[in-house]
């Protein structure tokens, strides 16, 4: 008799990407379940119009709290998210199933006219959302315009086409799960534009009390992933990260070494980091960063 698995996920194009791809994976541990995938429309999802950078608003929030609400209820087994969308602090009774090997977590520019960001005319517009992507790319050319937009890939691609942007910031993850990469004009490597941290991974989320669950999502967890994971995000959460905070951040382990990589922006000026540290304490390679940044901007 099959046992059936609801997968939660925004109804977005890549969202449903991603949750295909975490059915896949689920057959692949056990062939014999029966994978639902339901949609869920989030408050973010519903609201194209709001600016959150002003209104000081969790973003993060907004695209996973009815998820997370169907999860707690029990509606569903699981939930597939992006993980840079994922709240410091989830509710209680809810915990991280799994972390999947993590996709590419560099950010591209799409232009219209095929020109790399160096080679846009001055004054050409630019679009993107995220105060780290606009900080980052007023670094490299601050005499271009960078406007707000909103929407999933397929809309910011559309808006792109069609209104007053000569290019637009997207995360590469994303268009290579919905099978777009080839429409990148360019990929900018970490020490142009730093990732957001968690950018690239996916956070499998289950119900701390479905054991048979988390114990199924167990066998699909990336444990190197995970590791590196858990040291951006802990950056992130010394620096109130979220998505009014312009920073970012980018680890990789090499052997038993982790190393993290990090910049904030504050006082008008981008201030970036390194350290090396043990995988096995990621946390304090986390910790050590913030300070390194700490001292630079105290000059």
């Amino acid at each position: 008799m099959q046992k059936q698995i609801i997968i939660g996920t925004r109804a977005s194009i890549l969202a449903v990407a991603q949750a295909e791809l975490t059915k896949k994976k689920l057959l692949e541990i056990d062939n014999s379940l029966d994978v639902v995938i339901k949609k869920i429309i989030t408050s973010g999802d519903k609201d194209q119009r709001t600016n959150w950078n002003k209104d000081n608003k969790s973003l993060k929030d907004m695209f996973v709290k009815e998820i997370e609400k169907a999860l707690l209820e029990g509606e569903i087994h699981l939930a597939v998210h992006s993980m840079k969308d994922m709240p410091e602090c989830p509710p209680e009774g809810l915990v991280t199933g799994a972390i999947p090997l993590r996709e590419d977590n560099r950010d591209i520019m799409i232009s219209k006219s095929g020109a790399s960001l160096m080679e846009l005319p001055a004054g050409s517009v630019i679009g993107t959302s995220s105060l780290r992507r606009v900080e980052s790319i007023r670094d490299l050319r601050p005499d271009l315009v960078i406007e707000p937009i909103r929407g999933n890939i397929h809309t910011r691609i559309e808006k792109l086409k069609n209104e007053n942007f000569d290019g637009i910031i997207l995360a590469y993850a994303g268009l290579k799960r919905v099978g777009l990469a080839h429409l990148a004009t360019e990929i900018f490597e970490i020490d142009r534009i730093m990732p957001a941290p968690g950018q690239g991974a996916l956070c499998i989320q289950c119900n701390g009390n479905d054991t048979s669950t988390m114990e199924l999502l167990s066998k699909m967890n990336h444990l190197e992933t995970s590791i590196v994971i858990e040291a951006e995000r802990e950056f992130s959460k010394i620096f109130g990260g979220g998505c009014t905070t312009p920073m970012g951040c980018h680890g990789t382990l090499t052997g038993d070494k982790l190393t993290l990589e990090g910049m904030y922006y504050t006082k008008d000026k981008i201030y970036k980091g390194k350290v090396t540290g043990c995988k096995s304490n990621s946390k304090n390679a986390a910790h050590e960063l913030a300070d390194v940044i700490r001292r630079q901007i105290n000059g």
